[in-house]
């Protein structure tokens, strides 16, 4: 568990289970509201898989401010499937340290690399991954479901990352 002093709230990042399947589906539906949020089943599913990585951040009045899941795939891959933040906790640095925790989560699963697509027109979204480390490796066409296309974006992961504590 991680804790994080933001804006004179401590925000407290920990792992995330099936117990939170009703909170992480009502965010997922905030965040990606009328683009590609996931039903709630597929949360569930995600939640309980023992190959899913998941993690939330969370306010000191237990509300969920954001959440990442991941899966680890074969030949030792990560696959970011979901990175969500309320729209309150956005710019606050709990996108950034989400993505940090699972990428020690996916190293200590022995990854070597980290995948996810975004939609080319969320600047924001690619300029966040890029200070992360990930850098566009193809365009997707057509990957959404109303037809945009999005950017494959990768990040190698080393087994010890010497910039990292």
């Amino acid at each position: 568990m991680y804790t994080r002093t933001m804006s004179s709230a401590t925000l407290v990042t920990a792992t995330m289970g099936p117990s939170d399947v009703d909170a992480c589906w009502q965010l997922d539906q905030r965040c990606f509201e009328g683009s590609e949020a996931y039903e709630r089943q597929t949360i569930h599913d995600l939640l309980s898989s023992p190959d899913t990585l998941c993690f939330k951040t969370v306010t000191p009045d237990d509300e969920l401010a954001g959440f990442a899941i991941g899966v680890v795939e074969p030949e030792f891959r990560g696959h970011v499937v979901v990175l969500g933040v309320s729209p309150d906790y956005r710019r606050r640095g709990v996108a950034t340290e989400l993505m940090r925790q699972l990428e020690d989560a996916f190293r200590n699963r022995s990854v070597h690399l980290m995948h996810l697509e975004v939609r080319t027109t969320n600047d924001g979204a690619r300029a966040l991954y890029e200070g992360l480390g990930f850098r566009v490796a193809g365009r997707r066409l057509g990957y959404y479901t109303n037809g945009d296309d999005g950017f494959l974006m990768v990040r190698t992961i080393l087994a010890h990352d010497p910039g990292r504590p």
